[in-house]
């Protein structure tokens, strides 16, 4: 008999991914990918990565450059603050996630690397919320195999958000069965 049991065999840490369980019933998290920004023993935070919202960047600032970039729902905790992640080590205050990869830092040292460079506006992304686990509650998740690590996804990855099929992409990175579990479809009844 073929085992498709959806199982975790890696440590998440700031950097890493989430990858959804196919048959998550959760609203905010069903068939998302997570970005790990940081993870230690007290708590964990990130953002899903491929909800993306029908929302412009002017409507939430007229001042913001005019980039056409695709907002992300990035978790059900403080929705209505605006969030970045982006390549820049040069934003003042901003911490590295990984290797040339960082989250926040000072908004107006962003603006203008936006307006003065083209080529920067594919390397930053957007976020209204943020997802947040309190101590033990991701480690008990991942008990349950309710995600599974990445950690084989570039920046260039994280940074693309023109994959509608980022989470099915994702897993069949994972090679193995995976490629096979990024078929399911949502309702297994549907098959």
């Amino acid at each position: 008999m073929l085992d498709l049991s959806f199982k975790n065999t890696k440590t998440p840490k700031k950097g890493t991914l989430l990858i959804a369980d196919p048959f998550m019933d959760e609203d905010y998290f069903r068939r998302s990918v997570v970005l790990l920004c940081d993870h230690n023993e007290e708590s964990t935070f990130g953002f899903v990565l491929n909800n993306y919202l029908e929302v412009d960047l002017h409507e939430l600032d007229e001042n913001f450059p005019d980039i056409q970039a695709r907002i992300s729902f990035g978790g059900p905790v403080e929705t209505q603050s605006l969030y970045y992640i982006h390549a820049f080590q040069e934003v003042t205050d901003c911490f590295e996630i990984r290797k040339g990869l960082y989250f926040g830092g000072e908004y107006d040292d962003l603006k203008q690397l936006l307006e003065n460079t083209e080529e920067a506006q594919n390397k930053v992304r957007f976020f209204l919320g943020y997802s947040g686990w309190s101590e033990g509650q991701l480690e008990d998740e991942l008990k349950t195999n309710a995600w599974m690590v990445a950690d084989n996804l570039s920046n260039n990855d994280i940074f693309d958000t023109s994959n509608d099929h980022f989470w099915e992409f994702c897993l069949e990175k994972q090679g193995g069965k995976s490629r096979m579990i990024s078929k399911f479809p949502l309702n297994p009844s549907n098959n």
